[in-house]
């Protein structure tokens, strides 16, 4: 039996820079020349680098506040619910709905509620998990979390033209450029 000669679709074109500042510079040319699609890999936190590739502000915070308000809501009438409705006892003339001895286990349940929210969301936002990505296929890729600095543009970015990005990418300082098969 043969194998399979037909071609996998294509992710995008990757490019290996040998120090930060070449990526940095790289990927500020790569948004100015209107590429918004792309993702860059290094070995390091490099300042300017989020929004040279385009990250900008995520909704992470409302969903959080969301979550948190959820559990403040839910804290206070998993009290109040027994306490005033389900099986009222009237202790020493006070009042029913006591909410200064709900606040303890409201504020608890808030911040549970805001702090799970918070894992679970930055997880399924920034799609994690990922056991597998495209670009682990690229060659010298292994060497992004040593010493190499890498900028990959995805070839669903609207401006994306085989030919002309990968001229683009080797005009960047560039010491390889890449493709990255789907």
């Amino acid at each position: 039996m043969q194998p399979s000669t037909k071609k996998r679709p294509l992710y995008g074109l990757i490019a290996e820079f040998d120090n930060p500042s070449d990526l940095l510079s790289a990927a500020h040319r790569a948004r100015a020349e209107g590429y918004r699609r792309m993702d860059a890999f290094t070995p390091l936190p490099i300042e300017g680098l989020a929004e040279a590739v385009g990250f900008e502000k995520t909704r992470l915070p409302l969903v959080v506040f969301i979550g948190g308000l959820c559990g403040c809501i839910g804290g206070f009438l998993l009290q109040y619910y027994p306490n005033v409705i389900d099986y009222p006892l009237n202790i020493g003339g006070k009042p029913l709905n006591s909410w200064p001895a709900f606040v303890p286990i409201t504020f608890e349940m808030t911040i549970l509620a805001a702090a799970l929210t918070t894992v679970f969301g930055m997880l399924a936002m920034n799609g994690l998990p990922t056991p597998y990505h495209p670009v682990f296929n690229a060659p010298r890729f292994e060497m992004a979390s040593r010493n190499r600095f890498f900028l990959c543009i995805k070839a669903r970015d609207p401006k994306f033209d085989l030919k002309r990005t990968r001229e683009f990418m080797q005009g960047l300082k560039a010491r390889e450029v890449s493709e990255v098969e789907a």
